[in-house]
């Protein structure tokens, strides 16, 4: 297998479908809702047409509304995403200490030991690892070659470089852009919740001969679930977002550290 077909292959880690867990949560999400919170035993008289039994917060949670199990789908894709990118992440980090491991490749390259640096990748593994080692095997080649100018070799294991980050940063990204979505969806989702249990509020008091009492408590609750929920699913996925983001930021800056001296040390060898 040449240099390019090992590439795609190691930028071929795909993660758990988005897709996938969010149709599984919304499944999860719509059973307990009609199953756990919709429980008879948490509502009075066993009828969940009945208000909940007093402190029980199940029962509670369920007069939210049909809005209800649509934000829970949001908010268990959020923590299903997140447990998916912290084992997505660790394995791209490898197997050791990553600010040693890139210690351990520029202390070889200072050495001119690249066959102890690509040892080094060989037991590191993970993104930038893969990414030190395509450059290494590069700069091998490169020396190699009597045919180009030293300036036309540095090019080439740069492109090098940029290439294999090219192939390797999306395996890092997958999936965020939905968790991304989510800080905003969640919120609006709470939010449509709010303004429909306030409809519905409003209704009871516009009910001749007086206010309908369990249709306005109803509505009530319908709007304070819905946004305690939204602003939590929010706020969890701002969280996990920005969590993840500064992971691969602290990655993506190893690769560029150890690309830069990769690069700076052929330069200084090869004069």
């Amino acid at each position: 297998m040449n240099t390019s077909d090992s590439k795609k292959n190691k930028g071929r880690k795909y993660g758990v479908s988005a897709s996938l867990v969010i149709v599984f949560c919304l499944i999860l999400a719509v059973l307990l809702y009609k199953f756990v919170f919709g429980n008879p035993a948490n509502f009075m008289n066993n009828d969940p047409n009945n208000h909940p039994l007093p402190g029980n917060m199940l029962g509670t949670i369920y007069k939210g509304g049909f809005i209800v199990p649509v934000i829970q789908t949001l908010l268990l894709t959020v923590l299903t995403l997140s447990v998916e990118r912290f084992i997505a992440l660790r394995k791209s980090r490898g197997k050791g200490d990553l600010l040693r491991f890139v210690e351990k490749v520029k202390d070889c390259l200072e050495k001119g030991d690249i066959a102890g640096a690509r040892k080094a990748c060989d037991q590191q593994r993970g993104t930038v690892a893969n990414v030190v080692l395509s450059a290494l095997m590069k700069y091998e080649e490169m020396e190699n070659d009597s045919t180009l100018t030293k300036e036309q070799k540095l090019v080439y294991i740069q492109k090098e470089l940029d290439e294999a980050v090219a192939l390797e940063l999306p395996t890092m990204e997958q999936n965020l852009t939905v968790i991304a979505t989510i800080t905003t969806l969640g919120t609006l989702m709470g939010l449509l919740g709010t303004v429909l249990g306030m409809i519905r509020s409003f209704a009871a008091l516009a009910v001749a001969g007086g206010a309908d009492s369990l249709a306005l408590s109803t509505g009530i609750s319908e709007a304070l679930i819905n946004t305690a929920l939204g602003i939590a699913t929010g706020a969890c996925a701002i969280i996990s977002y920005n969590f993840f983001t500064s992971k691969i930021d602290a990655i993506t800056h190893s690769v560029d550290e150890i690309g830069f001296t990769i690069v700076q040390t052929f330069a200084a060898k090869h004069e």
